[in-house]
């Protein structure tokens, strides 16, 4: 008989927050110096934010370093009570740490990440860890496939393959990953624009060139992704959000994501 899958340790606080401990290895840097040094993290997921976060018992943190915040913003993090600046070898990093007023988080202390730029280098284990923690609810594979897929922009092809990799992340939808070769990059211009991701690397990109109503930097590619993924390396996807995708034949609709919001906010409707 197959035992049944362990129970997820969840905790809710009166607050909205979820919580539970992790097992892993945490540390965070800024510059030469150590701020955090933690084998047992809580991690933390605010109502109001899609990714989880990390707080640290007192004792795991360098509070020598911290000072309550001389500007502290309330509301920033779900029932924040207090704020703390970080001053490290003569710079101030200005609300770079808060509490939870939560009872279950008491004696813990959180940071800000690569949002706000607080500290410079999170660790779990050895490996470095960017953007936010890993959500270990949050799944992603890259798998080969044979499907045929057609991209178009207002009708023109920009690329045909049957040679993709499906990129399946939870609560996003897939993403195709197509060969270089198979993709018009004739009619794209390359950006400056970057974008790091936990569980992927970090991403280059491309524009439209075609004089279409289309965001900037549609296309997106990881030079050097991240070893869970190694299989899209080179390889370009585009929003699917905005473009149009034909796989097998069978036009798919365009998704509402996340990512809409922000692809709107660049221009298009």
């Amino acid at each position: 008989m197959n035992a049944l899958p362990a129970a997820r340790p969840l905790r809710t606080t009166p607050e909205g927050l979820v919580w539970e401990p992790s097992h892993r290895w945490v540390r965070g840097r800024k510059g030469d110096v150590t701020v955090v040094d933690s084998r047992r993290p809580l991690l933390v997921w605010e109502p109001a934010l899609p990714v989880p976060q990390y707080a640290f018992p007192r004792a795991d943190v360098r509070t020598d370093l911290l000072r309550p915040a001389g500007r502290p913003r309330p509301g920033t993090h779900t029932g924040s009570t207090v704020f703390y600046d970080l001053e490290v070898d003569g710079e101030t990093v200005t609300n770079a740490a808060w509490t939870f007023p939560a009872d279950d988080l008491a004696g813990h202390i959180a940071f800000e990440w690569f949002r706000r730029g607080s500290l410079d280098h999170w660790y779990e284990e050895e490996e470095e860890i960017f953007i936010h923690p890993r959500d270990p609810y949050k799944r992603v594979d890259a798998l080969p496939s044979s499907r045929h897929v057609r991209v178009e922009i207002d009708g023109t092809v920009v690329a045909d393959t049957h040679r993709p990799v499906l990129l399946f992340e939870t609560s996003l939808p897939t993403r195709y990953y197509i060969p270089r070769e198979d993709v018009r990059l004739d009619l794209f211009e390359p950006t400056d624009h970057s974008t790091g991701c936990p569980y992927k690397g970090t991403a280059r990109y491309w524009s439209w060139s075609g004089g279409v109503d289309v965001p900037p930097n549609v296309v997106w590619t990881y030079p050097a992704p991240l070893p869970a993924v190694a299989v899209i390396e080179g390889r370009l996807a585009f929003y699917n959000e905005v473009v149009d995708i034909v796989v097998d034949g069978e036009r798919q609709e365009r998704p509402v994501t996340p990512f809409s919001a922000v692809l709107k906010a660049r221009g298009v409707s």
